[in-house]
């Protein structure tokens, strides 16, 4: 059984959940790169585009934000941390902008393929947007909340994360982790600096 994300033994959740957002980072620096050729007057192709969210969509949002959200976020809230306020509320409306974001992105490429030059503004917008959103974001997940989450959890329920998100992965379809990693590489091929 693939895996969407793989497990290494003694990894704790925030680990795996770590090792995701390092795969999303790539993808924003490819992102920006290919945003900043199309800023400077190059044709990009809007395939390049159409994969990012792609890329967002299925990696960063159904495997990584659901992960967070349907299993250690809930958790956390078990062990006392606030649902509303405090890191879990920003959280989550952080992955709300982020969908919003990617969302635009995508609309305006898919106006870009069909010939509408006006239409590059919105996806360089909706791009950077979602880069600067999500840097600050993993850099709040990596080293505040999941350094919380590591003092809140017990023994028993880092296990019972690791399930969870076997679970998870296994929903996602076999491979799927190795498609969307497969990708970023190809697209850092095309925008190598």
């Amino acid at each position: 059984m693939s895996h969407c994300c793989h497990h290494t033994s003694g990894a704790k959740p925030t680990d795996i959940l770590t090792a995701e957002h390092n795969v999303i980072k790539r993808m924003i620096a490819v992102l920006n790169r290919a945003v900043d050729r199309l800023e400077g007057g190059e044709q990009v192709s809007p395939e390049v585009f159409r994969k990012a969210a792609d890329f967002i969509r299925n990696f960063a949002d159904k495997c990584h934000h659901m992960k967070e959200q349907d299993t250690l976020f809930p958790t956390l809230v078990q062990r006392g941390m606030p649902q509303e306020d405090g890191p879990i509320g920003v959280m989550l409306i952080e992955h709300d902008r982020g969908r919003a974001f990617t969302k635009g992105m995508a609309e305006a490429t898919e106006s870009y393929a069909a010939g509408d030059q006006e239409a590059k503004k919105a996806i360089i917008a909706n791009a950077r947007g979602f880069g600067e959103l999500l840097i600050q974001h993993i850099d709040k997940e990596d080293n505040v909340l999941y350094v919380m989450a590591n003092n809140l959890l017990t023994d028993s329920d880092q296990a019972e994360l690791l399930e969870k998100f076997e679970v998870a992965e296994a929903s996602m379809g076999e491979g799927t982790h190795e498609k969307y990693i497969a990708l970023v590489e190809e697209l850092e091929k095309a925008f190598g600096e």
